[in-house]
């Protein structure tokens, strides 16, 4: 397997890891110190929960970007994806500096790492799916 697919695989299992932890956190699991700051200990509020939500979302959409951008499917995604990829690589950063410098300890020990992780796959996905690269 090459570095991009493996890199996108990567990606993708990382982003089902962060949904599930999204849902459970709209089903109403206890952890909300480890989420949006530490602003909610506990369970999330209900407009929290709808937000939890719809970062799951959002976060599927941008695996299905990094997975069509690397050819592992959502072929039909090929040619927006050529710059939806730039897109995720930005909200990746974002979402690592977020995390780094979030209050909440929990978040941060938990949150950052898996973040690095998610912005370094996405943009080697992005690296090697360039037109020179392919």
């Amino acid at each position: 397997m090459n570095m991009k697919r493996y890199s996108a695989i990567l990606y993708a299992i990382i982003s089902a890891l962060v949904i599930a932890f999204q849902i459970a956190l709209a089903a109403g699991a206890p952890w909300g110190a480890y989420a949006m700051g530490g602003a909610f200990p506990g369970q999330f509020p209900p407009p929290m929960r709808v937000g939890a939500v719809v970062q799951a979302i959002i976060l599927a959409g941008l695996a299905g970007v990094v997975l069509a951008r690397s050819g592992v499917t959502l072929s039909k995604w090929s040619r927006v994806s050529r710059w939806l990829i730039w897109v995720v690589v930005a909200f990746s950063g974002l979402s690592l500096v977020l995390n780094l410098v979030t209050p909440s300890a929990g978040e941060r020990a938990i949150w950052a790492p898996v973040a690095f992780v998610m912005l370094a796959s996405s943009l080697v996905v992005a690296i090697l799916s360039r037109p020179e690269s392919t």
